[in-house]
Order: C-alpha cells, then sequence, then structure tokens
C-alpha cells in the first residue's frame, strides 16, 4: 500500500508511514493490525474480543523527571514542572526491558522537565543504548558536558536536539530565564561542539519554536516575538556546526489539556503573519549547504499552506497511541500532546513493569501477570475517540493513522498490503 499523499512531501523524520515499513517494525504493526482486525470481527460477531497481543510501542518519549532549571514563557508543560514526584529507577529499568521484549526500539529523552538534572543521566543513557535501542536527547542546553560524557555511546541515527528558540541572548534571556549563573546562548552554543567532538557521528540539531505577539501559553501568559530571529538563529547553527536547525510554530495547551495551534492567537491579522513567516523561512533555508539542512515540522508546513485544519480532522482510533506512548513521572499517557492529562492516562508510572512479587493482589507466579500498560492501552484503543477528544489538535499522526486505518480495514491479507519498505535508519516516532 503507497504512503499517503500528504506524507510524501515532509522531511524523512516526519514521515511515519515509512518508518512503520521497515523490517524492524513490521512484525509489530502486523500483529496489531491483525489484533484489530479480529476485535472488530468480535464486535459485528457479538463474541469476546481477543486480547491485545504482546506487543508494546515502537517508540517512547521518556520524560526523565519534571525539574527544570527554566522558566521558559512559552513552555508548554509548564504545569508538570518541578513537581514532587519522580521515577523509581529500578521499576524504570524494569520497564524498559520488558518493552524491549515486546518491540521497543527507540527513546526520546525529552518533555516535562530538563533530561539531564536526572541524577542519573548517564547512567540511563548508557542503559538504554545497551539495550540496543536508538536515543535521542531533546534538551535545554544548560548541561552539555553532561550529553558529551556519554557521547560515545551514541550510535549512527542517534541525536541531540537543544531547545534555544532564538538567535541572539537577549531574546534566549528572555524567552527562558535561566536560573543559575553563566547560562548564556553563546556558551550553551560552544559547549554543544564538545559532543560532536566526542562523537561526530551524533546528529546534533538547533530547535527554534516559532512565537509572535500576542500569542499566550494560557489565558493572559503572552510570550515573547522571536520571529524576527529565524536568520540569525540559523546563522548561529550554522557557525556552531549543528548539522540542522528546526522550525515549528508555537502551540498553546486547550482548555480541556491538549496542546493546540491557534493561528488566530496573534495581534496581528493572520496573512501579515504568514507573510512574516514565509520570509523568515525563506532567509533561513538560504543559508541551507550540503552539511547544514532548514528543516520545516508537519505543522509549520500546515500552517504556512493552509491546510492546518485538514489535521484536526481525526479518525476516531489513534492507532499511533499503541506504537508511541509518554512514560513520564506522572504516569504513562497516550501521546505527547496530552502528556498529564487524565483522558489520555494509560496507567501509573510503572504500568510498563511487570506487577511486584510482593503486591498483594497477585497470586502465583510473577510471569504470569500482563503489566497494567498493556490493559490501560487497550481500554484507551476501545474508549479513546480521536475524533472528539483531539477535534482541535493539529495532529503530526494524523495521516500515519489514516493509512493504519485503512490497512485496518482492507479486505487483503496484511502480509500482502504491508510490504516492506527500505530501513531509514530511523526508528524515532
Amino acid at each position: 500500500m503507497e504512503l499517503p499523499e500528504t506524507e510524501r512531501h515532509f522531511a524523512a523524520m516526519h514521515d511515519f508511514s515509512a518508518k512503520l515499513r521497515q523490517p524492524s517494525a513490521i512484525p509489530v504493526v502486523q500483529k496489531y493490525l491483525q489484533w484489530q482486525r479480529e476485535v472488530r470481527a468480535a464486535a459485528v460477531e457479538g463474541v469476546t474480543a481477543p486480547a491485545m497481543p504482546s506487543v508494546g510501542p515502537l517508540s517512547i518519549n521518556l520524560d526523565l523527571t519534571t525539574a527544570c532549571n527554566y522558566a521558559c514563557d512559552h513552555c508548554i508543560d509548564w504545569d508538570a514542572l518541578n513537581l514532587a514526584v519522580r521515577h523509581d529507577d529500578v521499576r524504570l529499568r524494569e520497564a524498559i526491558l520488558n518493552l524491549v521484549d515486546r518491540g521497543l526500539q527507540s527513546v526520546i529523552l525529552l518533555g516535562g522537565g530538563e533530561p539531564t538534572l536526572y541524577p542519573g543521566f548517564g547512567s540511563m543513557v548508557r542503559f538504554l543504548k545497551e539495550q540496543e535501542l536508538q536515543v535521542a536527547v531533546v534538551t535545554n542546553g544548560s548541561n552539555n558536558e553532561k550529553i558529551a560524557e556519554v557521547a560515545e555511546c551514541f550510535t549512527e541515527g542517534d541525536w541531540v536536539r537543544l531547545s534555544l528558540d532564538s538567535g541572539s541572548d537577549e531574546i534566549f534571556q528572555a524567552m527562558h530565564h535561566p536560573k543559575g549563573r553563566g547560562i548564556d546562548l553563546d556558551q550553551i552554543c560552544a559547549s554543544a561542539q564538545g559532543i560532536k567532538r566526542r562523537n561526530p557521528a551524533v546528529q546534533l540539531g538547533y530547535s527554534f519554536v516559532i512565537t509572535w505577539l500576542g500569542s499566550e501559553r494560557e489565558a493572559g501568559a503572552g510570550v515573547i516575538e522571536n520571529l524576527e530571529e529565524m536568520e540569525s538563529a540559523t546563522l548561529r547553527a550554522k557557525q556552531y556546526g549543528f548539522d540542522y536547525i528546526s522550525f515549528k510554530p508555537f502551540l498553546t495547551r486547550a482548555e480541556e489539556g491538549a496542546e493546540v495551534m491557534d493561528p488566530d492567537q496573534a495581534s496581528e491579522d493572520r496573512e501579515h503573519l504568514l507573510q512574516r513567516l514565509h520570509a523568515g523561512l525563506k532567509l533561513a533555508k538560504s543559508h541551507e549547504e550540503e552539511f547544514f539542512r532548514v528543516v520545516e515540522s508537519i505543522n509549520l508546513r500546515v500552517f504556512l499552506d493552509g491546510t492546518w485544519k485538514d489535521y484536526t480532522a481525526q479518525p476516531r482510533t489513534c492507532h499511533m497511541q499503541a506504537l508511541r506512548q509518554v512514560l513520564s513521572p506522572l504516569g504513562v499517557f497516550n501521546c505527547p500532546a496530552h502528556r498529564g492529562v487524565e483522558k489520555g492516562r494509560v496507567g501509573k508510572l510503572d504500568a510498563w513493569a511487570l506487577p511486584s512479587e510482593d503486591d498483594p493482589t497477585t497470586t502465583g507466579s510473577k510471569v504470569d501477570f500482563l503489566p497494567a500498560a498493556i490493559h490501560g492501552t487497550t481500554k484507551l484503543l476501545a474508549n479513546f475517540n480521536a475524533t472528539a477528544e483531539c477535534r482541535e489538535v493539529t495532529c503530526l499522526y494524523n495521516p500515519v493513522n489514516r493509512f493504519l486505518e485503512d490497512l485496518v480495514v482492507a479486505e487483503a491479507p496484511l502480509e500482502d498490503l504491508l510490504e516492506g519498505g527500505p530501513d531509514c535508519g530511523d526508528c524515532f516516532l
């Protein structure tokens, strides 16, 4: 089956259908889709649906901590920062091992806090690489030396991306409010070079969330504009040896908790805002070289071409909530857009670990029991109506969800439809 037309023109890192067609992913995807077919057939026949097969997400966002040493005015996870909740390191590692047994291929360390503030950051990176997982780190850049210390562990396809969102230290300080002395944009960029020196194979990215006047994190919480710094940030990234700069539009959090894009949240009319965005992106792209790329997120592409509303029309079943999840000290969630939101909860923070042997609710051998996350995932797949719950979300996974839904309802055998594609060396979802 061909890839959705809407995905063909996106950067390879956002081509999720192609990633699911890689030889390493197909066994998990095929088991999941076959089960979905059987669940729907059972509903038609009025019989009990089969249990979810022994598979888990192929990719996870792993929030190591809620602690953060910045107070970014545009942070989408503002309410989840610096809470007194944390992982039990032993149970977290047990959950990772269990996920590996079920098909896990990649882990992105990010979200909800600064991952390098986790006391066992370096040890965790080494542990993940020992499981032969692809690993990525999204960081605020304040502790690049901690990443450099484990840089030799990274392998081809791993990446580190710094959330900097500015081209000058003045705007950086105004947006991020770093806590501690000596944290400035020049220092951060210079120290990032140490990661590449330790391991040139690591892809080093400069992340830029575009903000504009009138946008708000939440009602009454306005953000600093950085739109005019798109070109200067690009030149800075190129100067300091980053492999790429990625641009994405600012997101806000809707009343019901989901991360959404609101183009009308601006102090100028939309057409003028779009003109400025196009101009900024054109200038940034003028500095591309063979060794340096300018990457547009799906959200930015559809924002600019006016098709963003199409990506809020979600199919009822979000299949990606089975193939990509978020593990956080706040619990396990079905999607980054619903991190910390109760309706997207798969289970408690150790839901992917096996039940404890001293749990009074268990009897018999520990291996007789499934992780609570299997039951939580099954429940969400049945009851989480993405058409309603994600109606305001400009979803990056909209095309791949429709691709997977087409495979579920097709009459032909899955092995004929889900033909293997090339191994693109990227398992991040």
